[in-house]
């Protein structure tokens, strides 16, 4: 059974906007979560529905801690979103992921401790998988529609999801770097790709790279007005490669071939008359497929 595709860019640092989209109007959409980061934009592109959401807000208000994570997803999921890109900054670990050069992450290490991390709590307990945090299917859009847009582009990569808003001490990028195995790091996909997951959507992370954090011998530390300079030029090539995405995933959209979709399907635990009501009622849109 096929679905209309319905796409989700949730945007980081430099990127405000989607260019070229009909029908533009920006929404408030109200969630038992809390208020979203902002507004959504929503409109089609080339026939293909699409939304936007500014993560830190117009202007930039949220920092990465603050940005109202379940809030945003949960919103997403009641405009009848079914796949969820994130496009966000990051700094690299590895020499060959360069400034301007864009990663297709598949897997994260989480370090953040400040966060609200679940829909689920007291009151109805789950526990979904997140072996495989992002969606290949997706991903493979993102990795294509990123070549056509001519943006060098590199498939995997392991992003370190950090609490901030300070940068590493290089003792810690050091350590990320040489002992733990990860290639990028940034401040926002977590607990953004978890609670996807909860919310039964397809998720993909498209990381731009700004910059070499503090390991690399020749750029020093983080210097964020050379990350300013970066993400303006990042910001251009991640809007070429959003607007490349409709006629990849087309409007009609079948079940998802890797189970994102139905990752509730044997996640909740609680048994039926012990789960929370007042709880169950905030899980409307989360849940509803399942409850």
């Amino acid at each position: 059974m096929s679905t209309k595709t319905k796409i989700a860019v949730i945007g980081g640092s430099g990127i405000y906007e989607i260019d070229g989209l009909e029908g533009a109007e920006w929404v408030t959409v109200e969630s038992p979560w809390g208020a979203p980061s902002d507004q959504i934009l929503t409109g089609s592109l080339n026939g293909v529905e699409m939304a936007f959401l500014p993560r830190h807000g117009r202007g930039h208000i949220h920092s990465p801690t603050e940005v109202p994570y379940r809030a945003n997803i949960d919103a997403l999921k009641r405009l009848g979103v079914t796949d969820v890109i994130s496009v966000s900054a990051c700094g690299s670990f590895r020499e060959e992921m360069a400034p301007g050069d864009f990663v297709v992450v598949d897997q994260f290490i989480d370090r953040t401790f400040a966060r609200e991390k679940s829909f689920f709590g007291t009151g109805c307990v789950a526990h979904v998988s997140a072996a495989h945090p992002t969606c290949p299917r997706l991903s493979d859009a993102c990795e294509t529609a990123a070549r056509d847009a001519g943006i060098n582009v590199h498939r995997g990569g392991t992003y370190l999801a950090m609490e901030g808003p300070q940068f590493s001490t290089l003792a810690e990028s050091k350590m990320y770097r040489e002992h733990w195995g990860a290639d990028v790091i940034g401040m926002t996909n977590m607990p953004e790709a978890k609670l996807a997951r909860e919310a039964e959507l397809c998720y993909a992370s498209v990381a731009m790279v700004t910059d070499y954090d503090s390991w690399h011998p020749d750029h020093g530390e983080v210097d964020v007005t050379a990350i300013i300079a970066t993400l303006t030029g990042n910001a251009e090539k991640g809007r070429a490669l959003i607007k490349g995405l409709p006629a990849l995933l087309g409007t009609d959209r079948a079940p998802c071939p890797h189970g994102c979709d139905r990752a509730l399907e044997f996640a909740i635990l609680t048994a039926p008359e012990k789960r929370d009501p007042a709880l169950l009622a905030k899980l409307d849109a989360v849940a509803g497929r399942i409850l």
